[in-house]
């Protein structure tokens, strides 16, 4: 079977996520840095959403999707655990990553500093601190899961803490996301370490 192909723009937090599954699988792939919304990404994806991926005949989009098949496909450490319970966990955390975390974190926090709505094209100071209320409870949450283990889910690493760890490296790129992750010491220790 031929090599598996990652296909999205590096910066892409969701990118990261596949990149990451394929490093922690020890899974070989070729990267093809290209924009959303590209002939090459919609003969793969309907919306145009990145990333996609291939590997021989197959075509995969949305990055929950490529990792499950990583997971499956190829030998290596479980990123989603066989046990029920375990493995529940870790759908858990994604759904809520994925329609809370992501949404409040990147989509609105982070857009407003790199994609804002200004006339002249400066941070939306505006959307950044109608954020930061809603994003403290988030870091609060997040703090408090990691606290027990150093892991989101569970006792070892899988693909909820693949998930947050993009994300987390932005947070720490932006002034005021990253007063508070510093400030969530179990999550700053849980960031520092992975």
């Amino acid at each position: 079977m031929s090599d598996l192909q990652i296909i999205g723009a590096p910066a892409s937090n969701f990118v990261w996520v596949t990149r990451i599954a394929c490093a922690e699988k020890g899974v070989a792939y070729t990267f093809g840095p290209t924009l959303p919304h590209t002939p090459e990404v919609r003969a793969i994806h309907p919306f145009g959403k990145i990333p996609v991926a291939r590997h021989g005949a197959l075509a995969l989009c949305e990055s929950r999707a490529i990792c499950l098949y990583i997971d499956r496909a190829f030998p290596g450490p479980a990123l989603v655990p066989a046990a029920p319970a375990a493995a529940a966990l870790v759908e858990q955390w994604l759904s809520l990553l994925n329609t809370h975390i992501d949404l409040l974190l990147i989509r609105r926090y982070l857009r407003a500093y790199f994609f804002p709505d200004t006339p002249d094209g400066s941070p939306d100071r505006k959307a950044i601190e109608a954020a930061l209320p809603d994003m403290r409870t988030q870091f609060a949450v997040l703090d408090a899961a990691v606290r027990a283990t150093g892991y989101l889910a569970g006792n070892s690493f899988t693909l909820a803490d693949i998930n947050l760890l993009p994300t987390l490296f932005y947070m720490n790129k932006m002034p005021e996301s990253r007063v508070m992750l510093a400030e969530a010491k179990h999550l700053k220790a849980y960031f520092d370490r992975h």
